[in-house]
């Protein structure tokens, strides 16, 4: 396979880039959309895997998350396999999944129970023959509160079979469903729409408004970014 295009972008990895003497390692991102790279026309949509190739300078980052992709479809469509041979000691292939393996169709549709973590495996097995870390990521919370203004969880058992996984397999955890979670209530029901690509009517890309609580804008990916930043400085923390 010589290229695979998201949206009319390359979104393979440079293999000759990657094959070549890197000073710097790379950090790989296999996700969904609420990761991925966005085009301008789409702006102020905008993945927290966007947003964070723009913040860190120590590590290269490669954003291969792709809107719409499970688990499951991001593998059957040769995504994985693309990346593969980019991986070298010394990277990172972070895997966050889970807002598309609950949907109901066959080509994207998982269990928590199986078919999720055994194609999260995959993932981990990939990043282990290359000599790379896998590191799994639970799914960020969609901003949705009841009448109580209580935060509703949407994720059903898909992020516990991935902290199960991860306990399983001795892979790294970043648990951003439950960071995310306590952001949103913190800032509550009216505050969290900062985060999420809210636009009234009007918006150049957005003319007759939008009112989206799974998507971030610029300033929640920004945010979203530094979360899992700061979740990955704890973890090497604890391991030392």
């Amino acid at each position: 396979m010589n290229s695979i295009s998201r949206d009319g972008f390359n979104c393979e990895p440079d293999r000759a880039a990657a094959q070549a003497e890197r000073q710097i390692p790379t950090w790989f991102l296999c996700g969904d959309s609420t990761m991925c790279d966005y085009e301008p026309e789409l702006a102020p949509r905008t993945g927290w895997g966007q947003a964070l190739s723009m913040m860190v300078s120590h590590v290269r980052v490669r954003n291969c998350a792709v809107s719409g992709r499970s688990s499951k479809s991001f593998i059957d469509e040769g995504r994985l396999e693309a990346i593969r041979p980019c991986l070298r000691p010394g990277d990172l292939l972070l895997i966050q999944f889970g807002h598309n393996d609950e949907k109901p169709d066959a080509e994207r549709a998982t269990t928590p129970q199986d078919t999720y973590p055994a194609y999260l495996s995959q993932y981990i097995d990939a990043a282990l023959e290359a000599g790379a870390e896998p590191v799994l990521l639970t799914p960020i919370a969609r901003r949705r509160f009841d009448e109580s203004g209580r935060l509703v969880s949407t994720h059903g058992a898909y992020p516990e079979a991935m902290r199960a996984l991860a306990a399983r397999r001795g892979v790294r955890l970043l648990d951003m469903e439950r960071a995310t979670e306590a952001l949103l209530r913190e800032l509550g029901d009216e505050g969290s729409k900062a985060l999420f690509n809210w636009q009234a009517p009007g918006h150049p890309n957005y003319p007759q408004g939008i009112q989206d609580d799974t998507h971030l804008c610029l300033t929640g990916a920004m945010r979203l970014a530094q979360l899992a930043l700061e979740l990955m400085e704890e973890s090497e923390a604890e391991r030392g």
